[in-house]
């Protein structure tokens, strides 16, 4: 039986399209797209058209893409150098509570050079109240920053309502769309925001390849000084390679998203469904019907996520609990306990994502496997025993 791979919000395997179009710039094109010869204008068109295909998956025009090597890069160089740019007016940022930790981490970071945090409150499905951000504003702030969607929940946030509040004070805006971009369609000038990170790896393009999104006009310090690469906001020779590839990834998204989403929708929901109905004291989590199309989380009562992967993976079942940045932390998430999830609780979080090759059989097998699962560790939780022990006296 082949085995279900349902870990794809950690990363998604490249098509071989896209490997394909990376492997000349692995071989006999090898040249440095700054060099004047022909073989560098060679690699420096490639970027380019690459640079254009990425600009075109999220509506952007191809000179406000700036190439990094992960989305938490991205992230950082949108957080501390739009904060950097814009310290002259303030020193206050405000971001989510249930932010990457690539986010809140760069947010810490910046702490230290006497910038002011401020976090902003969810509820209970993780989802951010724009009014919440309105009430933060002050003269001060220099940046606000909301993801688009979480990848422990699923959840999308309000952010064109979120952006439009920050432009109406005068705030530059940026989002974390990691999780989103090549998975839900979306186009940055109707959205308003700044800023927006992406990353080639959750939409079938290599790892070690992302973008930042800058508007025309938005200032930023660069994090890495060199020379003039991606126009001077990102020293360093390009991975031309990792480059190509997400040129390629994000031409294939744009073309095929749609169909993805109708096919990843249906089966999400049916395993949604399916698991709630077979497993009795689990919950979903996130926003039930605004949420990432190839997206199902939940939390099961009385054991723990790690047990429940370990159990899945010898059933041949790859799932996640929490972040790829988080996951072997065995720490709660910060994200559920934001969203006001009991500790306990929170302590069982199943994350399973979906591809657009994912088959009906495959959630089958899920709904087969796992609900024995549970069962077997349950029988062993002492918090299971004390729960019957309560529920018969």
């Amino acid at each position: 039986m082949r085995p279900v791979y349902l870990d794809h919000i950690a990363a998604t395997p490249p098509r071989p399209e896209v490997v394909d179009a990376m492997l000349p710039f692995l071989g006999e094109s090898f040249a440095n797209p700054q060099s004047l010869h022909s073989g560098g204008q060679e690699a420096l068109q490639a970027v380019e058209e690459s640079r254009a295909r990425v600009a075109g998956l999220i509506g952007a025009s191809a000179e406000e893409v700036v190439f990094t090597a992960s989305g938490s890069e991205s992230n950082n160089l949108a957080l501390k150098g739009m904060a950097l740019a814009g310290r002259a007016r303030g020193k206050r940022i405000i971001v989510s509570a249930i932010e990457h930790l690539s986010v809140l981490n760069a947010a810490k970071s910046l702490e230290k050079l006497g910038f002011e945090t401020v976090l902003v409150p969810v509820d209970g499905l993780g989802r951010v109240d724009p009014e919440d951000v309105r009430k933060a504003l002050t003269k001060g702030t220099v940046l606000v920053s909301v993801q688009t969607a979480n990848s422990e929940v699923g959840t999308l946030e309000p952010v064109a309502e979120i952006a439009r509040i920050s432009r109406e004070n005068g705030v530059p805006f940026h989002t974390d769309a990691i999780a989103a971009a090549g998975n839900v369609p979306f186009d940055v000038r109707a959205l308003g925001v700044d800023a927006l990170s992406l990353a080639a790896d959750q939409f079938y393009g290599p790892k070690g390849a992302a973008a930042l999104y800058l508007r025309k006009g938005t200032r930023i310090v660069p994090l890495v000084d060199g020379g003039v690469q991606e126009g001077g906001r990102r020293g360093g020779t390009e991975n031309v390679p990792a480059i190509v590839g997400m040129g390629r990834a994000a031409e294939i998204a744009a073309a095929e998203m749609t169909k993805w989403i109708g096919t990843e929708t249906s089966l999400r929901d049916h395993l949604i469904r399916g698991l709630l109905e077979k497993v009795d004291r689990s919950v979903l989590t996130g926003d039930p019907s605004s949420r990432l199309p190839h997206h199902a989380s939940f939390c099961v009562e009385f054991i723990e996520g790690e047990a429940m992967l370990l159990h899945l993976d010898m059933k041949g079942v790859a799932a996640s609990s929490g972040s790829a940045c988080t996951s072997k932390s065995l720490k709660v998430s910060h994200v559920l306990l934001a969203m006001g999830v009991d500790h306990a609780l929170a302590q069982g979080s199943l994350v399973f994502s979906l591809l657009e090759t994912t088959t009906a059989a495959d959630i089958d097998r899920v709904l087969e496997v796992f609900p024995p699962i549970v069962d077997t560790l349950r029988r062993m939780s002492p918090l299971f025993t004390k729960f019957l022990e309560e529920k018969t006296s």
